[in-house]
């Protein structure tokens, strides 16, 4: 790994000893087995130990790592027969958006998701993946088209925020999100979403509203990234590792909330150390709930999910 975040040094150098060990071993015919087993036992129990309790600030790390499998890393590994669609029908095609049609094993389905890119060049060609309007209109758009054709939606989320450029908002951003948000609670098909990485604000929520919101262990989804938050409640962005730590942004503390359903479990020390694993597993918890989702009445599917939607930020006293 090229990266290697603050936390992780101790644990890095303990595998590089490892490696050494059983190198030379192999080298100079030397038994070493024991030292090896002793060292690999103690380096897995460090692993646990140190990713079972990442603070926010940690959390926020591991989802924007560098080698963090992305949607264009995923597609290959979770569907198959995947068909692009480009374009909104009113402005252009806005490449932080890939959807289309795809198969995961013999179900077809509506692919929707949000595209950081890979290296310089394609994350400014994708805008990092923050999306614009005629991003969310494609996605509605396609969102329509699967329940015309009765196709599930499965919707991979990864982004920071909405693209906040002023462009953005004189093509009408709020609006292209609120209408996303709103139509989602009114499709005539279940509706799977995955929190892959980053799940940033109404940047989220606008290809996020779904049956069932599914969330890799070291992702994160928040009404607002860390330094907006900070820059909001103290005028000062620096503090984003406060506010990271206040905003109860991780997947254990959002299933607590009960605004996600299901924690999708990563491979030891993150997605971005074995992406067929994170992609197997994604898989599996995609196709157990396509399944039972599509058991349900749809008139009963989309009330409970408007039900689940209102019932959020509801307190009783």
């Amino acid at each position: 790994m090229n990266h290697i975040l603050d936390f992780e040094k101790e644990l890095i150098e303990m595998e590089n000893t490892l490696a050494e060990l059983t190198a030379s071993s192999s080298k100079f015919g030397v038994d070493f087995q024991l030292n090896i087993q002793n060292l690999s036992k103690k380096c897995e129990e460090r692993k646990r130990e140190i990713y079972s309790h990442l603070t926010g600030w940690q959390t926020v790390q591991m989802a924007r790592h560098p080698q963090r499998p992305i949607l264009q890393d995923l597609i290959p590994l979770i569907f198959s027969n995947f068909v692009e669609m480009h374009g909104d029908r009113l402005i252009g095609d806005d490449q932080a958006i890939i959807a289309g049609f795809a198969r995961i094993a013999d179900t077809g389905v509506m692919l929707i998701g949000n595209n950081k890119g890979k290296g310089v060049t394609d994350n400014l060609k994708r805008n990092f993946g923050m999306a614009s309007p005629e991003g969310y209109r494609k996605a509605l758009r396609l969102m329509k088209l699967a329940e015309k054709f009765g196709l599930p939606i499965v919707s991979l989320i990864d982004i920071p925020a909405a693209y906040p450029g002023k462009e953005a908002e004189a093509r009408g951003q709020a609006e292209a999100i609120g209408k996303n948000i709103y139509e989602m609670t009114q499709l005539q098909v279940p509706i799977i979403c995955v929190v892959i990485g980053e799940g940033g604000s109404g940047g989220a929520l606008a290809i996020g509203v779904g049956d069932i919101v599914l969330m890799l262990t070291h992702s994160i989804y928040s009404v607002a990234p860390p330094e907006t938050c900070a820059t909001i409640l103290w005028r000062d962005s620096k503090k984003a590792q406060e506010a990271a730590n206040a905003l109860k942004l991780r997947s254990n503390d959002l299933f607590e909330l009960g605004i996600i359903d299901e924690i999708v479990e990563e491979p030891s020390g993150g997605a971005h150390r074995d992406y067929q694993l994170t992609a197997d597993r994604i898989k599996t918890a995609i196709l157990k709930h396509i399944q039972a989702l599509q058991k349900m009445p749809i008139g009963a599917l989309v009330q409970k999910r408007f039900d689940k939607y209102s019932s959020m930020g509801v307190f009783n006293t």
